[in-house]
């Protein structure tokens, strides 16, 4: 089975044999991979020895995006939110069950944020200490410019959070170069092609320091996981880490090097991306977002307005072919998502279009415009 999905993604062979291998997590031999995986996530994200610390946490990304807002802001500080869609949206949620205030800037579903009305809202409100941005939007398929956003948010003299999660390892970084930027916040399950269970934070260690005590939960205060980091030796990790998954990352790691690191796996992406966009096109079907704001993460097709179109029907029948999609809308007018991401080749995602072609023709699905 092929996940076209944008997570949990398919992986590769060797990845899901190191979930079989029994560790202890606090075997003084398991050390080494604590650290080779803090080194190398923070390489990743363009980060500084002295600098930049990776932490990491039981869990899925919101697990850690909640942990950086507690930890990064007081209670009551306002979190500015440039907001076009789903996650966006999570991403308020999680800002203010936490007690902090999220203040929205609402953004066009099929653009990138604006960086001039990011500093207009900074500039009329002091009272907003930091920006919290969706790098890659995974519910529309739209990618902001982390480097437009924070050279907005460094000239208004505030900070910037980044959710990564479905932008690590493809995206380009460079936190060394974004001095405004305090956390970048991903998983192992999405481009890195790990599976789920473990998610990460990098960060500026002053940042988290400043912030020691404000997170108001012991288990998502980020600055007592890294002084537990520093007092065990681990750098990464505090009370049971998901070994396992931590493992199948090193080796997923191993192959993000091999393949020819960040560089090479945004060009696969891209590749399938191009693949799918000009065979979905051949189908009939229309494609959600204009070119210039389509990311390489995932593709959102709009449902066909013919009658016999029924979302979990489709799934199903396209499953029976080997291939998986998400079967849940989550965009305003109905569309269906496809991952480009994960241990996927073009000549995949060929496969995948004549899948589809197949299921559509199956289920009696001749009116392919949008409903």
């Amino acid at each position: 089975m092929k996940l076209l999905i944008p997570g949990p993604v398919t992986t590769q062979a060797a990845v899901r044999a190191a979930l079989a291998v029994d560790l202890a997590p606090w075997d003084p031999d398991t050390l080494p991979l604590y650290t080779g995986l803090g080194t190398r996530l923070r390489a990743i994200a363009g980060g500084r020895d002295g600098t930049h610390v990776t932490l990491a946490l039981p869990g899925c990304g919101h697990f850690v995006i909640e942990a950086a807002i507690r930890s990064l802001l007081p209670p009551g500080g306002k979190l500015l939110i440039p907001m076009s869609g789903a996650y966006g949206e999570r991403m308020e949620h999680l800002a203010r069950a936490a007690g902090r205030v999220p203040v929205v800037l609402p953004i066009p579903a099929d653009a990138p944020a604006d960086a001039a009305a990011v500093a207009a809202v900074l500039r009329a409100d002091p009272a907003i200490s930091h920006v919290g941005l969706v790098y890659s939007e995974t519910g529309t398929g739209v990618v902001h410019d982390p480097l437009a956003i924070g050279a907005a948010v460094r000239a208004c003299g505030r900070r910037l959070i980044l959710d990564a999660v479905s932008a690590f390892g493809a995206l380009p970084l460079d936190m060394e170069a974004q001095p405004e930027l305090d956390a970048v916040l991903f998983t192992a399950n999405k481009c890195l092609e790990g599976v789920p269970g473990a998610a990460f934070v990098v960060a500026r260690a002053e940042r988290l320091e400043a912030g020691a005590g404000r997170a108001e939960s012991w288990s998502f205060d980020l600055a007592d996981v890294l002084a537990h980091a520093r007092r065990g030796g681990t750098g990464l990790a505090r009370f049971t880490p998901p070994i396992q998954v931590l493992n199948a990352l090193s080796v997923a790691l191993d192959l993000f090097d091999a393949e020819g690191g960040q560089p090479a796996r945004l060009a696969r992406y891209q590749a399938n991306l191009r693949v799918l966009s000009a065979g979905m096109r051949g189908l009939g079907l229309s494609l959600c977002l204009p070119e210039a704001a389509q990311g390489p993460i995932v593709l959102n097709v709009h449902a066909p307005a013919d009658p016999a179109w029924d979302l979990q029907a489709f799934v199903a029948a396209l499953k029976r072919r080997g291939f998986l999609v998400s079967n849940f809308y989550n965009t305003p007018r109905p569309s269906f998502r496809i991952g480009c991401i994960g241990a996927l080749t073009p000549e995949d995602m060929r496969a995948a279009v004549a899948a589809i072609g197949a299921t559509l023709d199956a289920l009696g699905i001749r009116e392919r415009a949008p409903g």
